[in-house]
């Protein structure tokens, strides 16, 4: 049951705090990712720098992971860690759950995106992560989103959902990764 006055809709436009983003992968060739700090995103287009910044439009322009999920992927393939760069995913976000973004307008340090869809694994991720890494990537793989207003992202900048209440910005989620 649902507290009193409150819909399913406005519990689903309640963020506990902001998330942050902790990575950014560049694949300028299809195959070959650079890890950097920043990156600017245009509008319907994507990460300028990476591959699918070539076409115009499309749902697919920008991927995103969670950083909390990298460790499930390690532990159900028996590793100890897994880098997002081995994903090939442009985006690592910590703290907001990425899935509730999928449908919705959020921001990324200056630029606007909209999620359009699950990111799900492809056949490559048993190549990458071994026997068994199709299946630990299921429900692990991310989100899509296109990028409706560009600007700079870069390591550290928040990620919020629009039209959400400010909340808090967590100072425990900074984290290194390897990279």
């Amino acid at each position: 049951m649902l507290p009193a006055n409150q819909s399913l809709t406005d519990l689903r436009a309640r963020f506990a705090h902001a998330g942050r983003l902790e990575w950014i992968g560049l694949r300028a060739e299809r195959w070959r990712i650079e890890c950097v700090t920043r990156a600017e995103l245009a509008p319907e287009r994507g990460l300028l720098g990476d591959h699918r910044a070539d076409q115009v439009g499309g749902k697919r322009q920008v991927t995103l992971i969670q950083f909390e999920h990298l460790m499930v992927v390690a532990a159900l393939c028996g590793r100890e860690v897994v880098s997002p760069a081995l994903l090939r995913r442009n985006l690592a976000v910590s703290g907001i759950n990425l899935l509730a973004l999928h449908d919705r307008r959020f921001r990324i340090g200056s630029a606007l995106l909209e999620g359009s869809g699950l990111c799900h694994p492809c056949s490559r991720m048993e190549e990458a992560l071994g026997q068994g890494g199709y299946n630990a990537m299921r429900g692990h793989g991310g989100i899509t989103a296109r990028v409706l207003e560009g600007g700079l992202v870069q390591i550290g900048d928040w990620v919020e959902a629009v039209d959400d209440t400010p909340r808090p910005q967590p100072s425990h989620i900074a984290r290194d990764i390897s990279r």
